[in-house]
């Protein structure tokens, strides 16, 4: 679906977050009953699930704002500099990689002339190499004009906590977490989707995007 007014963003963003969060509630509901499954199994889902809405939610709220960018009839020139830069990539790559003149010529061409050219974005996907450690989140961020600086103090969260712990799971191996530390685990999660949900939220609606 186009997303093109703000208000289509704000619906896109709360109808993702809002399932997501229901589920690791759901999870830590789970987790405190017991619901006939022992903890260590409830914790070893209950990291998985963590990992997967925090990459996922990444992955789709990025993908719609640049939709709503995309939206917007901006040329490059008007744009930030980081949005120019997803739309002429693929020239950018063909300038360094293309044996062929006529290739690096055109590519070149399209370089120049593209502050003048409306933007196309919803090519772009947004790649989270399916590993969402905080180098990855970074580049994510600082590619749609999201500032990282508020999100440095957990950067270490992304990678020990919840990306290390997610990958020992997924090669079966120990993980050494009790029911409180997945809590408390499960509330950053969620305090860190909903931080970069306000902070595209924030720079849709005040047009941070152009430059």
């Amino acid at each position: 679906m186009k997303i093109r007014t703000l208000g289509q963003l704000q619906t896109a963003l709360d109808e993702d977050i809002a399932w997501r969060v229901k589920e690791i509630a759901d999870m830590k509901l789970a987790a405190k009953r017991n619901d006939g499954l022992s903890e260590r199994t409830l914790i070893r889902a209950g990291i998985a699930i963590l990992y997967a809405h925090w990459e996922g939610f990444v992955k789709s709220a990025a993908q719609a704002y640049i939709n709503f960018v995309d939206s917007q009839g901006k040329t490059y020139g008007e744009l930030q500099t980081c949005f120019a830069v997803l739309g002429i990539s693929k020239q950018m790559t063909e300038l360094v990689k293309a044996k062929k003149a006529r290739v690096r010529i055109a590519a070149v061409d399209f370089i120049r002339q593209s502050s003048a050219t409306p933007s196309k974005l919803q090519k772009f996907n947004v790649d989270t190499k399916s590993n969402l450690k905080a180098e990855v989140f970074e580049n994510i961020a600082l590619s749609i004009g999201i500032g990282i600086q508020p999100y440095e103090s957990r950067f270490k969260l992304m990678d020990e906590s919840l990306l290390s712990r997610r990958n020992k799971i997924a090669h079966g191996e120990f993980v050494d977490l009790d029911a409180d530390a997945w809590r408390d685990l499960a509330d950053e999660v969620i305090f860190l989707m909903r931080s970069f949900k306000t902070d595209i939220e924030n720079a849709a609606s005040t047009s941070a995007f152009v430059r």
